[in-house]
This record gives structure tokens, sequence and C-alpha cells, in this order.
């Protein structure tokens, strides 16, 4: 690419994420000197983590091009990358997805990017996220798109079916499930060079090697595993023992794909007090930069866990970066997951593009409950686009997690309504 890129932050106004994308700016010194654009509706929002990137900006003499908007149109034209984080009423919506299939019978416990919560969540962000893509394709049509938003393989899927534009899908839970195995074998994470496959938040450590030495450190885990205090990601070492390979999401996502997770971990759901807590925290932290009171010292240009600056940087300076995780169209790199499904691999980042490293096949257990998944996204992101009811109680009734066809249907009745406000392509006619 040559030239400094513009890059366009989308959803800039959310702190923990626009916090994560300043870190990340600043410490990736190669980007030094490009333009950085905070888009939010939340102008205030919006406002606030723009003031924070220019106090930092001026304090290293970094050289950003830094502005903001609440129209995603004023700062498109010209962008060589795209990323998004976005959601709908984010934690009101989402304990109505939790807690509204609970009360009819369905024994879930996330309720966010797999099961019956999770068609909705689909189906309420594809209209953002396809207005999104409509515009980069007007405006700034050669633009990368990266793409945190939620449910990742969901929206990834209707980027790539539905639009032209170039998009890869980011998720950091790899890190988790780095962070279980070391701990497992008594390691540190830093040591551990893993590689898995999969879709997102059912991805497998199809190899788990020592970075120094390069030996294989399956068997060490199997025997580790074992003596291990049983307490410990209990869902995860189930379905390791019985599946073979280590998955990479830990248990509380990973259980959003088995029917029978809540035999193994509580049904609370997510930890909505912790959540807010760093939220507020992180805000706090935004507030004492702008205001002077934070120092500008290591703890703000650290690098986060999000890989969207990596993957900027390795195709704008051509560095070849591994990136252990991300979303792309199959197109053959896990050989028994279908082409047009949306899969989670590791890649090589260059001024060539993102390429995919090939696997060859999952073991045929691990495959069939990816594929199995892979038909459900299919459905939900087909009843999304098109607003199609019966294609969106097919998505419930194909998922392992609804085991009722009296619940499935309650369920969708319910949801439904309480969504109404946030699913146009259902309720409005021409």
């Amino acid at each position: 690419m040559g030239q400094k890129p513009k890059i366009v932050i989308i959803g800039a106004g959310s702190a923990i994420f626009g916090l994560s994308m300043i870190k990340d700016a600043f410490s990736t010194k190669e980007l030094w000197g490009s333009e950085l654009v905070f888009v939010d509706i939340d102008r205030p929002a919006v406002e606030k983590m723009a003031t924070a990137a220019q106090r930092i900006n001026r304090h290293l003499n970094a050289g950003y091009a830094i502005s903001f908007t609440t129209d995603r149109t004023e700062a498109l034209p010209g962008a060589d990358f795209v990323i998004t984080s976005i959601a709908v009423d984010r934690v009101p919506l989402w304990k109505q997805d939790f807690h509204i299939p609970k009360k009819h019978g369905i024994q879930h416990v996330l309720g966010e990017n797999a099961g019956p919560g999770a068609v909705f969540h689909t189906m309420r962000n594809i209209p953002i996220i396809l207005g999104i893509c409509r515009d980069i394709e007007q405006l700034c049509p050669d633009a990368l798109l990266i793409n945190f938003t939620n449910p990742e393989s969901r929206i990834c899927l209707a980027i790539h079916q539905y639009t032209n534009v170039k998009a890869v899908g980011l998720c950091h839970q790899i890190h988790e499930g780095i962070r279980i195995v070391a701990t497992l074998l008594g390691k540190n994470p830093q040591d551990l060079d893993v590689k898995a496959w999969g879709i997102n938040h059912l991805t497998w450590m199809v190899d788990i090697r020592d970075k120094e030495t390069g030996e294989d450190l399956y068997p060490l885990l199997r025997e580790k595993e074992k003596d291990y205090d049983p307490a410990f990601e209990k869902l995860s070492r189930f379905v390791f023992r019985h599946f073979g390979l280590f998955p990479t999401s830990g248990d509380d996502h990973l259980g959003e794909f088995f029917p029978y997770a809540h035999e193994m971990m509580g049904t609370e759901g997510y930890d909505f007090a912790h959540y807010e807590s760093r939220r507020r925290n992180t805000a706090q932290v935004i507030d004492g930069i702008v205001n002077g009171t934070v120092p500008i010292d290591n703890r703000l240009i650290s690098p986060s866990v999000e890989a969207a600056f990596d993957i900027i940087k390795g195709m704008t300076c051509n560095t070849n970066a591994l990136i252990l995780s991300a979303n792309v169209p199959n197109q053959g790199y896990i050989r028994n997951l279908p082409e047009d499904a949306i899969v989670e691999i590791p890649v090589i980042v260059s001024g060539n593009g993102i390429n995919g490293l090939s696997l060859g096949e999952l073991p045929q257990g691990i495959a069939s409950l990816c594929s199995a998944q892979i038909h459900v996204q299919q459905l939900a992101v087909a009843a999304g686009v098109e607003g199609d009811k019966n294609l969106a109680i097919q998505a419930l009734l194909t998922d392992p997690n609804v085991p009722s066809a009296k619940a499935a249907l309650n369920l969708f009745d319910e949801l439904m309504e309480v969504n109404r406000p946030y699913l146009p392509q259902f309720f409005e006619t021409a």
C-alpha cells in the first residue's frame, strides 16, 4: 500500500472497544501519521474518545490526523480500512435474549452467539451492518472491513453473501483458550505456539507446541489434565476428552453450542454486573485522559489483545504477520466444512492481503458439531436479510439448543414482539 492509510472506526464511542482501538493505534508506530476517524451515533461519547486520542497524539507526537463524526458517510470517502463494532441496545436486549428462552424451558448458558437468543441478535445487527456495507460499496469500495460485531460468524456470512465488501472478522477468544491450556500445562501462555481451526467460538486447537523447542505438547496436556482441579473449565475438558482436541473459547462461549452445557456449568447467564463495572472503570480512564489526570504511560500505549491494527500494519507494511484467529470464507481451508461457511483460522497478512492457512480436515465429530451450527447460521442470516419469519422459525427448530417445538414457537412470538422496533425488515411494508 505504501502511503499511510485512512482508518475509520465505527462504534468508537464504546468505552471498552474505543479505548482498545486507541491503545492499538498508538502502540503501532509503523502507522503513526495515518488518518483516524472516530464514528458513533452517540456524539458526546465519540467526541470524548477523539479528544482522548488527540491528547495522547500530542504527547507522543505520533502525527495521526484525528477527527470524529456521527455521520459515517462523512468519514468513509477515501477510507482504506473500516473497523466496526456495533450493537443495538446491547445489554437490555441481550438480557431478553437470555431470559425469555429460559422462561420457555431452554437450558442455555449465555444466549449471545448460538442458541435461540443468537437468532434475534443476528437479525437485529444485520440491517445496520448491511447499511454500513452499502455505504462502503459507494464511498470506499476498495476498503477492507474489519468486523468485531457479534454474532461474528453470522455477521461475516451476511457481509460475504449479500455485499461486495472485502471483509474479515476478528475475535480475541483464542487467547482465553491459550490461557486455559497454559494453566493446565503449568506453563506461561507466551511459551505456547497454538494453531486452531473451526468456526467462531467453536474453534479447536489442532496443534499445541512449545514455542522454543517445537515439542508437541498434546501428550503432556492429556496427562496433566487428568489430575487438575476437576472444577476448572469442566465443559472444555469434557469435550477435549471425548472429541480429542481442546477448544479455544472457554466454557462460557463454548457452552452456547452444547444443549447439555448446563449440566457442567451455571445457567445464570452473562455477568452483566462485572461488565458494567469494567465499562465504568474504562470510562473513568477515558475521562482522566481527557482532563489530564491520567498520565500517558505504557498502560495507554501497550497493545490490547485485538488484532485489527496488526492486520492494517501487515497489509500496509507487508509484514507477513501471523494472525492467530480470523474469520474468513472457507474456500477449502477446512475441507470437511461447507465451502460457503465462515471459518475461523490462522491467516498470514501481507501486502498481498489476507491469506488463510489450510488445515485439511477436522476430526469427524468436531466437523459434525461445526456443520450443524453452520446450517443454523445460514438460516438465521437469510431470515435477517429477507425478513422471513418462517426461516427464523426454521433456525430455531434446527438449533441443537431447542428441544421443544412448543418452546420454539412461543419464544419466537415473544422475542419478535420485544424486538419489533429493531427488526424493520419483518414489519415494514413497501
